[in-house]
């Protein structure tokens, strides 16, 4: 193998410097610039004397194509997150902290899958099959036909993946792959880009699908330069919070669905178990509901979430006061509590204060500022909301409660579950709920404030 000379690559960002310095340019991460051997690979297209192109055959928009087809694994919240089930020929990459279960949810959806009859493989660098088989036998996967490979080398892999016919394949996972045309060690940048490169170009070639599985840093990125999220097809981050037996399958990218998709799931004894109905799993219906409690009707991809919003105003002991928020942005809760304190008088400058979101979801859609809000005010003025009410809306920095979108899905979903009112932006319909519109936020502090709801 020809040794073209050493450069340092960033192992965080990918980019390449002719001399080592203690901070990468590129993406000023620290002590993160490692040697490597850049060398071309063997059978690398060189520059051809007197090569010619064969031009370019141009369509029009309005040509005919056909939907793609589709992989149904059997595993209906997977399969939805994928817009209805894995196309041939993609590559998907599922990233998610150490332990949260992606081989469990991948091994699960393998194994339904060639239940159904499609020909399917899994391949870890990480266990051995011994360990994978004892995995499965927990799961009640013993008798699914799915083949089983403990491998790193990529050259095998793909001659093995060349040699048979697959229509699914997992690789578990891509930071453990390791080819013999690079002399960077496994896990470093050139090892990943390559090993991706591979085996998504295998994947376009032969029209089987591929997923790999992805290491996730310490910040919640995927590991390993950004040019992966790239040339995949679809992006599935798999989310869980510690002490919580939730995961939630949500779609960063995808170019054969919708993004911001979810899928839930419940880990149990056997695996994980999918989650129907999600609002119904994250709400506490059980007893009366505490000051200071919201329960916002939400939106994740094209389904309708409930969750509850908690939140405790408590007076400080310390000269600061703290900030804390689980589960929603602290940019957000600042911007809230600056609108309550200006707009609506209510002061908790000089008081602590914690929101969490209950079921260790996340929510990022601004509809939650009103329940957010909603949780304060109620924690301050120590008075509950209705049992039956939810809440939702955008609150501006004027104090203005905005419309959001969908507010029908919003509704019917809480009157499924039970629910009879809703504090909402104005611009809707009672529908199947009682609407109790507002404006302004401070006409939501009011009502509130006010023990009749009639």
């Amino acid at each position: 193998m020809a040794r073209d000379g050493a450069v340092y690559v960033c192992q965080s960002c990918g980019a390449a410097q002719t001399k080592w310095a203690g901070q990468c340019p590129a993406c000023r991460a620290w002590n993160t610039l490692v040697e490597e051997v850049q060398s071309r690979p063997p059978g690398a297209l060189a520059p051809t004397k007197g090569a010619k192109a064969r031009g370019l055959n141009f369509e029009g928009l309005g040509a005919e194509t056909p939907a793609p087809p589709r992989i149904v694994t059997g595993v209906e919240e997977f399969d939805r997150v994928c817009g209805g089930g894995v196309v041939p020929g993609s590559a998907i990459l599922v990233g998610g902290d150490p332990g949260v279960g992606k081989s469990t949810l991948l091994l699960q959806v393998v194994g339904s899958a060639s239940r159904l009859g499609a020909a399917c493989a899994y391949i870890s660098g990480e266990e051995a099959i011994e360990q994978v088989r004892g995995r499965a036998q927990r799961m009640g996967l013993a008798d699914a036909p799915v083949q089983l490979a403990a491998e790193t080398s990529l050259r095998d892999i793909l001659d093995g993946l060349k040699r048979s016919r697959f229509d699914l394949v997992v690789i578990d996972s891509i930071q453990t792959m390791w080819s013999d045309a690079h002399e960077a060690g496994p896990g470093s940048v050139t090892q990943v880009r390559a090993a991706a490169g591979e085996l998504v170009r295998l994947a376009k070639k032969q029209g089987v699908a591929v997923i790999l599985v992805g290491h996730v840093t310490k910040e919640g990125t995927i590991a390993g330069p950004r040019v992966i999220e790239h040339i995949v097809d679809a992006v599935l981050a798999f989310e869980g919070e510690r002490g919580y037996p939730f995961r939630v399958l949500r779609g960063a990218k995808n170019r054969f669905g919708a993004t911001d998709e979810i899928g839930v799931f419940e880990m149990g004894d056997v695996g994980l178990i999918e989650v129907k109905n999600p609002s119904a799993l994250f709400l506490d219906t059980a007893g009366e509901r505490a000051a200071g409690a919201a329960v916002f009707a939400g939106i994740e991809g094209s389904r309708p979430v409930l969750v509850e919003f908690q939140a405790l105003v408590a007076p400080t002991a310390y000269g600061t006061p703290r900030r804390a928020v689980v589960g929603w942005d602290s940019g957000r809760l600042a911007m809230v509590l600056a609108v309550l304190e200006a707009r609506c008088g209510i002061s908790l400058g000089n008081r602590d204060v914690y929101l969490n979101v209950a079921g260790g979801l996340r929510i990022s859609e601004p509809a939650a500022d009103l329940a957010a809000a909603a949780a304060l005010v109620s924690s301050a003025l120590d008075v509950a909301l209705p049992q039956d009410c939810v809440v939702f809306g955008e609150v501006s920095l004027s104090g203005d409660v905005r419309p959001v979108s969908r507010m029908d899905s919003r509704l019917k979903e809480a009157a499924k579950l039970g629910f009879k009112r809703a504090l909402a932006p104005s611009g809707g319909e009672d529908g199947p709920l009682k609407l109790t519109s507002v404006v302004r936020l401070t006409d939501a502090v009011r009502r509130i404030g006010e023990a009749d709801w009639s």
